[in-house]
């Protein structure tokens, strides 16, 4: 084993380069609560073992890089050292073992190995037991993978040198932090180098070190909560509806969302900023809803308060981030599922049915433009509440489906263009009532574009298409 100490941030950064032996040894395993499901499938068993059987013959293979948040014990050797990034590999290597131990030990010739598995069985046991997995796309992997590794070990081309191989010359190298947002840091840092990284993971590791020391305890939980969503569920909010709702709302721009915009989202952490007259009414309205939530009376009434977030609100670093996008993630869920639109009269539900039926929606243009209607119904909602819904679902139809009526082909350009021209956006920012909006004048459009039928009719009948 080689170790190092690095650098990072305010703390050291153990680093070590150990065989796949020592790593399967090591005291304290953990996989958190808020890792991802196991996602493996017999495409990454398959490329790992022919990765194993073209590099047999060299002195040492890597199989890449495990990062740990340690934390219990101020030992070096002990403590609880959660996978922060590793686990499909880790837990691949597990199943391995396991295979090994009861599929193979017993046709094996050489002792020593036989000695060494028997090891491996009393050191790996306590690490199978202790995982138990809620998630059934877990569950279901590691039991295909499982098989899989089975298959191939069974093999007569797998070979003793094989499993000597993989146990002492594959290696890994291994980084541990003590601090849970440093963790997250370095392993952003490093999937960088690898690939490029979702502005919305930049966030992440971003908004982690941003939280205040009195929210330490939440930090786990908070990060379990955003790795429950999926990458791309996290990558549409953002690029979608948050990124646009906030640009267009400003008059500018919001084709794509890329890492130079992740300063978007990024605003004033309220235990460090100054005491700016405007940074006052967010600090009173974070440490009320705190103090509400935690009062003895919550015992008794069970009721709870959210944060009242608003879509173009200053950005508020740490656990409100996170808060945030979650409170969002339920809002764009609930307007697709129709959840608060029983109320509606005819004509906007007649609106919302044809939106999501009617032929030629999946065209690039037409999914702009829905995008473009989506994000003005949301902002609107968010301000406003559920006051005059059906009249808010009509304006909104009327002005982005406007573009798709007047223009035979749309584009981002197109949409930028168009929403830049008659802001919306910028009347539901100034709007002071509902009706600031909702009275606001649209005209009669020309219809160039024939192929959307269901629309064009819409138009006509509400007197709207010249």
């Amino acid at each position: 084993m080689t170790a190092a100490v690095e650098s990072v941030g305010p703390q050291p950064l153990q680093r070590n380069v150990i065989s796949v032996r020592q790593l399967l040894g090591l005291v304290g395993l953990a996989i958190p609560l808020y890792q991802r499901p196991y996602r493996w499938t017999g495409k990454n068993i398959q490329q790992l073992f022919a990765d194993i059987a073209v590099n047999k013959d060299k002195p040492s293979y890597r199989l890449g890089t495990i990062v740990f948040h340690r934390h219990g014990a101020r030992d070096s050797e002990a403590g609880v050292r959660d996978i922060v990034d590793g686990q499909q590999r880790t837990l691949t290597l597990l199943l391995t073992v396991r295979a090994l131990l009861e599929k193979k030990r017993a046709k094996l010739a050489g002792e020593e190995l036989k000695k060494e598995l028997a090891a491996l069985e009393r050191e790996t046991a306590a690490k199978l037991e202790s995982l138990r997995f809620k998630s059934e796309v877990s569950k279901a992997n590691l039991r295909q993978n499982y098989e899989e590794i089975v298959r191939i070990i069974e093999a007569q081309e797998f070979t003793e040198e094989h499993i000597t191989f993989l146990l002492h010359r594959c290696e890994v190298v291994t980084f541990t932090l003590e601090d849970l947002s440093e963790a997250f840091q370095f392993f952003d840092s490093q999937n960088a180098r690898g690939r490029d990284l979702e502005p919305h993971d930049l966030l992440k590791a971003y908004h982690l070190r941003e939280f205040s020391e009195s929210d330490e305890a939440l930090k786990a939980e908070t990060v379990a909560q955003w790795e429950s969503s999926e990458t791309a569920e996290l990558a549409e909010l953002f690029a979608q509806y948050l990124y646009r709702i906030r640009n267009w709302s400003r008059g500018e721009q919001a084709r794509y969302f890329g890492k130079e915009d992740a300063g978007l989202f990024k605003g004033v952490n309220l235990e460090s900023s100054a005491r700016f007259p405007y940074v006052q009414p967010l600090r009173m309205a974070h440490c009320f809803v705190d103090e509400y939530q935690r009062h003895y009376s919550r015992k008794v009434d069970r009721s709870a308060m959210a944060f009242p977030f608003q879509l173009d609100q200053i950005i508020l670093n740490g656990r409100r981030f996170f808060e945030m996008t979650a409170h969002y993630q339920r809002k764009v869920a609930a307007m697709r599922e129709g959840a608060g639109d029983h109320k509606l009269e005819e004509r906007a539900e007649r609106i919302l049915k044809e939106l999501d039926r009617y032929e030629g929606r999946h065209r690039t243009g037409d999914r702009y433009v829905r995008t473009m209607f989506d994000c003005l119904l949301l902002y609107y909602r968010d301000k406003f509440g559920n006051v005059e819904p059906s009249r808010a679902v009509e304006k909104c139809f009327l002005w982005a489906y406007g573009l798709r009526l007047t223009q035979t082909r749309v584009m981002l350009a197109s949409m930028d263009k168009y929403v830049q021209g008659t802001n919306l956006f910028r009347v539901v920012k100034d709007a002071i009532r509902p009706s600031d909006f909702l009275h606001f004048p649209l005209p009669k459009v020309g219809v160039k574009f024939e192929n959307a039928v269901a629309i064009k009719e819409l138009f006509r009948e509400m007197n709207y298409a010249e």
